[in-house]
């Protein structure tokens, strides 16, 4: 029987732990993992693009565990009540090939995009960072400002959407999750939001190359958190804003980024920092207070890969409802798999002629 983790209990566990103590751990399983970054099997992932949207396998292994994510983008399914993002994760034994844990990872998702944005800012943004704009307030941006100000301690939300009821949904939910510390604005267009922000978070939907920051817009010092961007012809950032001369930008896996980054829009010999180099010490993802540093967020497989054994270990703590499913047949001989398939009376008429 294999552990299954589906939408009811993935909420549980949330709920359990706590939305913002849950992203701060994943965080933490996240760095872990990168730093360890040598010890993996890497590959970008594997897309099928539609005109509509775009279907990928996410696949890592470190040698002793293996994982793959299931994931779709399709930002017009929203107007048929559908969501954007859906997702699920299978984790697996290399030695023997069978997996452990099958789970959802929509929520999951949307919780490790948020962690990883957070933790990169952790060790990019300037120390001192206490406000943030948020552009595009859809799917993504609660987790977003929880994220931030729990791990980063932001007090003021600068909020821009070109749906206004999606600002309305945010501030809302931020209500209700109890944010009260925080002052939240909203913003009549993406300049006013920016203005005297200290991090810059875009997280809009759009399959398109969309110009959602300027280079007019973007203030010495400012921390760039650009996780709209993460396929072929779908991004963010003005390319100006890159090649800014005190510019750093840090990817994920560069293979993938070059493809799917905000990155994409560059000559591939475009110096980029991987997090891992930062985090292992062989770079530094800013110099100094005035310089522009840049998140190119697109999601890589290695976050997903935390995401299913910090999972699993938080199911099994927790304890409770562990439904699990018969997805591997527990065969009485490894070599008579058609055998399982015949029925009682069947079976019984095989162990006869043997005898």
């Amino acid at each position: 029987m294999i552990q299954y983790i589906g939408i009811e209990r993935i909420k549980e566990i949330v709920r359990r732990v706590g939305a913002a103590k849950f992203m701060e751990g994943l965080a933490l399983e996240i760095e872990a993992d990168y730093r360890r970054w040598h010890e993996f099997d890497k590959s970008p992932r594997h897309a099928a693009h539609s005109p509509v949207g775009v279907i990928e396998l996410m696949p890592i292994s470190d040698g002793r565990d293996y994982t793959f994510k299931y994931v779709n983008g399709h930002p017009k399914n929203t107007a048929s009540g559908l969501l954007t993002v859906t997702a699920f994760g299978v984790l697996a034994d290399v030695d023997t090939g069978y997996p452990r844990l099958i789970s959802e990872l929509t929520f999951t998702t949307a919780l490790r995009t948020a962690a990883m944005s957070a933790l990169a800012a952790r060790w990019a943004a300037r120390p001192s960072s206490r406000v943030m704009a948020m552009i595009g307030n859809g799917a993504q941006a609660e987790f977003q400002a929880i994220a931030f100000r729990h791990m980063l301690g932001i007090r003021e939300l600068r909020l821009f959407d070109t749906d206004p009821r999606a600002t309305d949904k945010l501030i809302r939910n931020l209500a209700a999750f109890g944010l009260e510390d925080v002052n939240i604005m909203r913003c009549a267009s993406t300049a006013e939001a920016v203005r005297g922000a200290d991090i810059v978070t875009t997280a809009t939907a759009d399959k398109r190359n969309a110009v959602v920051l300027t280079p007019e817009m973007i203030a010495e010092g400012m921390h760039l958190n650009a996780v709209g961007g993460d396929c072929p012809g779908k991004t963010e950032l003005h390319a100006d804003i890159l090649r800014r001369a005190d510019a750093r930008v840090i990817v994920e896996f560069e293979p993938q980024s070059r493809i799917e980054g905000e990155v994409q829009q560059l000559d591939a010999s475009f110096p980029v920092i991987e997090f891992s180099d930062v985090v292992l010490g062989a770079a530094r993802a800013r110099e100094n207070d005035r310089q522009v540093t840049i998140f190119d967020s697109v999601g890589f497989a290695l976050e997903d890969f935390s995401s299913l054994r910090y999972l699993e270990r938080l199911h099994r703590d927790i304890g409770g409802s562990q439904p699990k499913l018969d997805l591997i047949p527990p065969v009485r001989d490894p070599k008579d798999l058609f055998g399982d398939l015949l029925s009682g009376r069947e079976q019984q008429q095989v162990r006869v002629r043997a005898v």
